[in-house]
This record gives C-alpha cells, structure tokens and sequence, in this order.
C-alpha cells in the first residue's frame, strides 16, 4: 500500500493530456500496489502564490519567532512540503507551455524547495533531504521534444530532474505524451504514451 501524492498543472481539466495520462499512470500503481491512497493537488486551482518578499522573510526565520503574518505567509510551503513528505510516490504532471513549465507548477516548486527544509548546505555543498521517494513525470507536448531537433529546446524535463534531485528526488521516471499538435502522430500519442510507462 502506497501514499501516491498525484500533482496537475495543466488548465485544460479533462481535455488535458497530461491529466488523462496520470490517470492511467495511477490505476496501474493502484493495481501493483492494492489498497493505495490518492492525493491530488491541482495548482492551477489551488494558486500557490508567487514568491513576495514575505515568502522569504518568514523562510529565513527561525519558527519560534515567527509572527502571525509569517505564519501566513510560511503556510502555502508547509502545506506543500508535507504532502510531499507524506507520499511514497509522486506524480507531477508538466504539459509543455512555450518550451517551459506552466507557471503554476514553478510557483509550486518555489515553495518547496527551501533551505534547511528540503535542502541543506554544509561544506560538502548542497544535499537534497527528500529522500526514499519514487516520482513520475507526467510530460504532454503538442511537438516531439525527447528526440530530435527538438531535444535541444526541451527545458521541462532537464528543468524538473535538475531542480527535484537537488532536493533528493533522484528516482525519476519519465513518461511522455507528445506530438499531439502533428497530424500522423496525434492519433496514435496518447496509445504510444501508455504503451511506455514502466511502473
């Protein structure tokens, strides 16, 4: 039994390919692993804000000093980073917007990549303290960016290994549904995309 923590970043609801495709993603995991638990967080809707001098004031003071307004402003990050602390495996899920994330899974990360809490420097250099989780990324594209001349322009997925292994999560796994927008390819992505996930 697993706590699987599934994370939407796409607007498009049910039209979405990568909401659709972490489904998929999350009956096969409930299937090897019986009797799991779901969690999703849709930040498109949630809004987790984007960081404001606040954020970093109330990150950068130790708790026990903390007044209400830091408590407030701290609240979005803790929130966050207990749901991640309380998963065994998490699903993000990154549709492509202008070669980049959508800015509601940045604003996210944002939150959860915080010093002392998540990562820690000492004179070794920095070490991520998430650790012993499994992650899948859930990436959907309208063009074809794991191979070809459009690897080069792909910063989703070089972006999201880099950032979520700084923190520790270095058990990634990628699944991928792309060329949604190309005529011959669009027809077969989504059955191509499920026919590759490895669980």
């Amino acid at each position: 039994m697993k706590k699987i923590l599934n994370v939407i970043s796409s607007p498009r609801g049910g039209n979405s390919s990568s909401i659709q495709l972490a489904q998929t993603v999350i009956d096969r995991l409930m299937a090897v692993y019986p009797g799991s638990t779901v969690k999703t967080i849709d930040l498109v809707k949630r809004k987790f804000p984007p960081l404001e001098e606040a954020h970093l004031t109330s990150f950068f003071t130790p708790a026990e000093q903390h007044t209400e307004n830091d408590k407030e402003a701290i609240r979005h990050s803790d929130e966050a980073i207990r749901d991640i602390m309380e998963a065994d495996i998490l699903l993000i899920g990154a549709p492509m917007y202008n070669f980049g994330i959508h800015s509601a899974l940045k604003a996210w990360i944002d939150h959860i990549v915080r010093a002392g809490v998540t990562f820690s420097y000492s004179d070794k250099g920095a070490e991520g303290l998430v650790k012993g989780k499994k992650v899948y990324l859930i990436l959907s594209s309208g063009g074809v960016y794991s191979e070809g001349s459009g690897k080069a322009v792909d910063f989703v997925e070089p972006y999201l290994r880099m950032i979520l292994g700084f923190i520790g999560l270095t058990d990634v796994t990628t699944v991928r549904v792309e060329g949604m927008a190309i005529p011959g390819l669009q027809e077969k992505a989504m059955e191509k995309a499920k026919e590759g996930i490895i669980i």
